[in-house]
C-alpha cells in the first residue's frame, strides 16, 4: 500500500499523478489552517502550493546529494528573507513540506493518510481545551504620574482582586511625566473585573489603563 509509484524513469504520466495528488491535499491543509487562524491570503496560498513546490524539487533532486545540498542552501534564505510566523503557521509550513516530500518520492498513500490523521488530530485540538490554560491570566497596564511611587501603592488592590501578580517591566512616557507598568494577573472573580479596574483609576489619576489577554508574543515559537 505504501509503496512508492515512482520507478527509475521520470514520465510524464507519474508526475503528472504526484502533481495533482500534491495540488488537492496542498488546497486540503491550506482549508484546515484557515478554518482555526487568521492568517493572511497570501499565506493560505503560500501552504496550499507549497506541497506541489516541495514535489517538484524533489523530483529534480531524484537521489543526486549535490543538487539536494544545494537546493536544500537555497530553501534556507527563505528564512532569513521573511518575518517569523506564529507557531500555527510554522506547524503548517511543515505539514505542507512533509507533504511535498511524500508526493514528490511517489509515497501518494502515505501522503493522504498524513493529511487525513494530521487533519483529523488538528481539527480535536483545535476545538478543545487541549493546551489551554487552566487559570485564565490576563496583561494588565497601568499609566500612573512620575509623582506616584508605583512600589506598593496597588498591593491592597492586588490582594483584595487578584491571586497572583507579577510586575513584568516598568517603562517610562512623555518624556519622563508619566511611568507605564506592565503586571501579569489572575484575578479572583472575573465578575468584579470592572471594580478592579475602578479602583485603580481612583489611585493613578485616571489615566490609561488597559487589562486584557496575554497575546503570548502572538503565539510565537
Amino acid at each position: 500500500m505504501f509503496n512508492s509509484i515512482l520507478s527509475d524513469v521520470f514520465t510524464m504520466e507519474t508526475f503528472l499523478i504526484c502533481m495533482i495528488c500534491s495540488v488537492l491535499l496542498g488546497a486540503v491543509m491550506a482549508l484546515l489552517h484557515s478554518l482555526y487562524n487568521n492568517s493572511s491570503k497570501g499565506f493560505i496560498i503560500t501552504i496550499a502550493l507549497l506541497p506541489a513546490i516541495v514535489q517538484m524539487v524533489i523530483m529534480l533532486v531524484n537521489g543526486n546529494l549535490g543538487t539536494g545540498v544545494a537546493v536544500m542552501g537555497a530553501f534556507s534564505l527563505v528564512r532569513f528573507r521573511s518575518i517569523p510566523g506564529n507557531a500555527k503557521e510554522i506547524n503548517s509550513i511543515f505539514m505542507a513540506m512533509a507533504v511535498g516530500l511524500a508526493t514528490g518520492t511517489g509515497y501518494l498513500a502515505a501522503a493522504v493518510l498524513f493529511v487525513i490523521i494530521l487533519g483529523g488530530i488538528s481539527i480535536i485540538y483545535n476545538i478543545s481545551s487541549f493546551g489551554e490554560w487552566k487559570q485564565k491570566e490576563k496583561e494588565l497596564r497601568i499609566t500612573i504620574p512620575e509623582s506616584l511611587d508605583y512600589n506598593g501603592v496597588f498591593d491592597d488592590l492586588f490582594s483584595k482582586y487578584t491571586k497572583k501578580n507579577v510586575l513584568i517591566h516598568v517603562k517610562t512616557a512623555n518624556m519622563g511625566s508619566l511611568y507605564k507598568l506592565n503586571y501579569r494577573v489572575i484575578l479572583k472573580n472575573l465578575d468584579e473585573e470592572k471594580a478592579f479596574i475602578d479602583e485603580i483609576r481612583c489611585r493613578n489619576g485616571n489615566l490609561e489603563i488597559a487589562l486584557g489577554k496575554i497575546t503570548y508574543g502572538s503565539d510565537e515559537l
